[in-house]
């Protein structure tokens, strides 16, 4: 009997330390602050007019800070390499109809990854431009 009360004894005060063990870590873990990347988003439409978007955001890619932009509107389909955007603030830009696209652009370079994978850094200016066919 003594064996098997140490042995249960011994769980519960395992148990016990691990639960104030998981306690302290919710309690004292790092915490994100919130809005810790400022960055602009520009769209640029068909008629060459500007709107820019300044947000602060904790956003890792660009269709996240997108869909926080206050005002911002995007319309695409979803494939196998991401979502494929042909519609921005009400703007179609169909390549299928007339060649046109959404180019998408990183402080002054086109990105090299769609909207889903493009990473988000602090400070960075992005621009979301109409463009027609060549």
């Amino acid at each position: 009997m003594k064996a098997n009360a140490k042995k249960i004894l011994g769980i519960v005060v395992v148990i016990l330390l691990l639960a104030a063990l998981g306690v302290c870590y919710f309690l004292f873990r790092e915490k994100p602050v919130e809005g810790s990347k400022t960055i602009t988003i520009e769209v640029v439409n068909s008629l060459a007019e500007s709107t820019v978007y300044d947000l602060k955001t904790d956003a890792e890619y660009l269709r996240q800070a997108m869909e926080e932009a206050e005002g911002l509107t995007f319309v695409g389909v979803e494939s196998q390499y991401g979502l494929n955007i042909s519609e921005v603030n009400g703007e179609v830009a169909d390549f299928n109809t007339n060649g046109a696209y959404w180019g998408f652009y990183v402080n002054g370079e086109y990105c090299n990854y769609g909207v889903d994978t493009q990473p988000v850094n602090d400070g960075d200016a992005f621009k979301i431009e109409y463009t027609p066919a060549a």
